[in-house]
């Protein structure tokens, strides 16, 4: 009986003291701490006060009820911040891809649709610029070589009439010549020679006038059937001028009426042009338009991609801050919350009137 209260004895007098050492090592835990200490200093005053050990263990876990709650709200607060992150995260990366799009499919456009077309416009435009041009040079010329053919036709008409005039001259001569002279036959000869030198050796007149004046000189002209041939002759010539004449007259009118039915055709062609030129302007203008507003949209997405990259970098930085701070307040929390379950052990502990700070 005696043995068993012994080591009953022992056994409390080891818990004693087992429980003493864990108070010491609980102390010294807490003091490593400024919250430890601030809490070691509430002990002891409420020790030396004499308070009962009952409403401090309430203050206790009250604070450690306050720690567990602030430590719900921040995982709480936290995980709405991660998700509204997250949500953010996806937006504006949707929004860059979107943006990225937009300028790449604009581009697109730009390079293979809006700007070979201006260019083909444009190229359009030059060329029948070109054909006004032509056109132009070419009723300038018409008009030139129109004047320069009427100035022949009125040169080549007042030559014929000069040469019917002098055959009108040579006929009135011979037609007074009963018993010509030696100067009279002569003087008709100079009217021959003189009707050759007022026809051009292109006129087809010429040969006839030369034939004329072959017989004038070689014909006697006194014999009446001599004069005959020669008045016959010269009528016959003066018949071919004038008939000639008539001719020419003819086909100036004709020409007149090519040459302004050509100016018209120019005119129209001309007139035709400008209506070309004038569609192809207006479908210029509507492809630059289109290209300045599609340039304007393309430069507006690119700078709102910049901007969304730049937002979405702020919040990646600004999500990475407060992932810091959470994790460093959830440290701090979980360390205050140990530290008090601790201050809460030794306080419910056997005897704690010796602590001291």
């Amino acid at each position: 009986m005696k043995s068993i209260i012994l080591i009953a004895l022992i056994a409390v007098a080891f818990t004693a003291r087992v429980q003493e050492r864990n108070m010491a090592k609980i102390q010294a835990e807490l003091a490593k701490s400024t919250y430890g200490s601030a809490l070691l200093h509430l002990v002891e005053l409420h020790s030396m006060a004499g308070g009962p050990v009952q409403e401090l263990i309430d203050a206790i876990e009250e604070l450690i009820n306050d720690l567990e709650e602030e430590l719900e709200t921040l995982e709480f607060d936290f995980q709405v911040r991660t998700n509204e992150h997250n949500a953010l995260v996806v937006s504006l990366e949707q929004d860059i891809q979107d943006a990225v799009i937009d300028v790449n499919n604009t581009q697109d456009t730009l390079d293979n649709l809006l700007y070979p077309r201006r260019n083909q416009i444009q190229s359009k435009i030059d060329t029948v610029i070109g054909y006004q041009e032509e056109n132009r040079k070419n009723y300038d010329e018409a008009v030139l070589v129109r004047e320069q053919e009427h100035e022949a036709f009125e040169a080549q008409v007042a030559e014929l009439n000069d040469a019917t005039a002098s055959v009108d001259d040579a006929l009135a001569l011979l037609a007074s010549l009963t018993n010509p002279s030696l100067l009279q036959i002569k003087r008709f000869q100079n009217t021959l020679k003189n009707i050759e030198n007022k026809l051009r050796s292109r006129s087809r007149m010429a040969p006839m006038i030369k034939a004329l004046i072959s017989l004038a000189s070689n014909q006697n002209f006194s014999n009446q059937d001599v004069l005959k041939s020669i008045v016959d002759a010269l009528n016959d010539f003066r018949n071919a001028v004038v008939d000639q004449i008539n001719d020419l007259t003819a086909q100036e009118a004709q020409d007149v009426i090519d040459h302004e039915a050509y100016l018209e055709q120019l005119d129209d062609e001309f007139s035709e042009f400008g209506r070309q030129i004038d569609r192809a302007t207006v479908d210029l203008t509507a492809t630059n338009e289109k290209i300045d507003s599609m340039v304007e949209f393309r430069d507006q997405r690119a700078a709102d991609q910049k901007q969304y990259t730049a937002e979405l970098e702020l919040e990646n930085n600004t999500y990475a801050e407060e992932t810091d701070i959470y994790t460093n307040t959830k440290n701090e929390f979980t360390r205050e919350l140990g530290v008090s379950e601790q201050a809460l052990a030794l306080v419910q502990s056997v005897d704690f009137s010796n602590i001291q700070v």
